[in-house]
């Protein structure tokens, strides 16, 4: 199992955040949690990850671009200790960066295998990444899509199997570039049909087959 470490981070700052008063500075305490994954843990979760890209992704034809991004070995999978909203978008930003400084990186996958497990606290995640992603000027240039084991679409039932769609191993961000998914879209025969072909595909083969199908990736 993963490590737990507490972290106790000051920053010198000048806003509105509780703070505690150091002589002559104004200090932000922030106090989080995070779990620590040792190098065979991360990677036992990303091999179970490139199964879930491989079996549901792929295989159900789910993003049918996908499989050109694995052939070109352009997918960063990055696993993630965070089990905060703060730490959550740091981490994020990292990827950001990343994909700033790499353009060899098509797409990262920031995976959270001990944290976000209520869908409730995941959407919460998703609406912060987006504001980090806005505040950061982003905006235009990254795009996020969400996956998470519980994911239910509004207005669904949670046994409806089009929810199996999003329905991932892990929590997880998908962080892609917008040009790259302008390119793909561009190039592709109406792609505004692929969510309604997924959907269709998921109800048309069951709840009980697509849990199988996805629980076979860990």
């Amino acid at each position: 199992m993963p490590g737990y470490c507490r972290y106790l981070r000051i920053c010198a700052g000048t806003g509105s955040d509780h703070f505690q008063q150091y002589p002559g500075y104004r200090v932000v305490i922030r106090i989080f949690t995070a779990m620590v994954y040792d190098p065979e843990q991360a990677a036992t979760v990303i091999s179970q990850t490139r199964n879930w890209v491989r079996e549901i992704v792929i295989g159900c034809n789910f993003c049918p671009f996908a499989n050109r991004e694995v052939k070109k070995n352009s997918i960063h999978y990055q696993v993630s200790g965070a089990a905060t909203l703060y730490s959550a978008g740091e981490e994020l930003l990292q990827e950001c960066l990343l994909l700033d400084r790499d353009p060899a990186v098509s797409t990262t996958l920031l995976i959270f295998p001990g944290g976000f497990a209520a869908f409730h606290d995941y959407l919460d995640l998703v609406a912060a990444a987006e504001k980090m992603i806005r505040r950061k000027k982003y905006t235009g240039i990254y795009q996020l899509a969400s996956f998470h084991p519980l994911y239910q679409f509004a207005g669904t039932a949670p046994e409806d199997a089009a929810n199996y769609t999003n329905r991932s191993i892990y929590p997880m961000l998908h962080l892609l570039r917008e040009a790259e998914i302008a390119k793909a879209l561009s190039q592709y025969p109406h792609p505004e049909n692929i969510p309604g072909r997924n959907i269709d595909f998921a109800r048309e083969k069951g709840s009980a087959y697509m849990k199988m199908l996805r629980d076979s990736c860990l």
